[in-house]
């Protein structure tokens, strides 16, 4: 496959991902502050340029999740870092979405990987060195390294706790855009259910 065809098929299968997540009534209720952003990388992405994202991310409007853009490359930079970082220790990993991380949304997410044998982790953003939380762009690297280090391996779905001026959110890692589209459709389901 050539770098065309293989641009072509991320950018499709992250239109699918944004399709199921804006037909899901149920994921509004995982929106965070920052809102949300779905990314896939290209197989050798080295650079946030070489990861596709939802321009302008992915909002709520009239109860629904909406995307505010089309995907377009370069239009993440955080979770496009993070796809990058984690593929030094796990190449199987394309894909990423954040979303809304509260006490239930928690308990929800450690009971979803333990049925399904998913690794479950979080970063606790307390032990933080100064210098990886200083300067801008710096923190990603301790971040993952912190996940690798603490579960012996990178978690596909773990939790950032509270930083200074930083809101706690989930991400859920995947093989493509439409699979972590649908482990975040599953939670936000199951999460509905338990807020009854």
């Amino acid at each position: 496959m050539n770098s065309a065809q293989q641009a072509e098929l991320v950018l499709g299968n992250l239109v699918r991902a944004i399709d199921k997540l804006q037909s899901s009534a149920e994921f509004a209720r995982l929106m965070p502050e920052v809102r949300v952003n779905l990314a896939y990388a290209l197989p050798q992405a080295r650079t946030p340029d070489e990861v596709a994202a939802v321009d302008g991310r992915i909002t709520v409007v009239r109860g629904l999740p909406h995307a505010s853009g089309l995907p377009r490359w370069g239009a993440s930079d955080h979770m496009a870092r993070l796809i990058i970082e984690v593929r030094k220790y796990d190449p199987t990993v394309n894909a990423g979405i954040n979303f809304k991380c509260d006490a239930t949304v928690i308990e929800v997410v450690r009971q979803y990987c333990a049925e399904k044998d998913i690794l479950f982790g979080s970063i606790d953003r307390t032990k933080e060195p100064a210098e990886a939380a200083g300067p801008d762009r710096s923190s990603m690297p301790w971040k993952i390294e912190y996940l690798k280090a603490n579960y012996g391996g990178i978690p596909r779905l773990f939790y950032e706790g509270e930083g200074w001026g930083k809101e706690p959110l989930f991400v859920a890692l995947g093989g493509d855009a439409v699979e972590v589209a649908e482990i975040a459709i599953e939670i936000a389901q199951r999460y509905r259910e338990r807020l009854g």
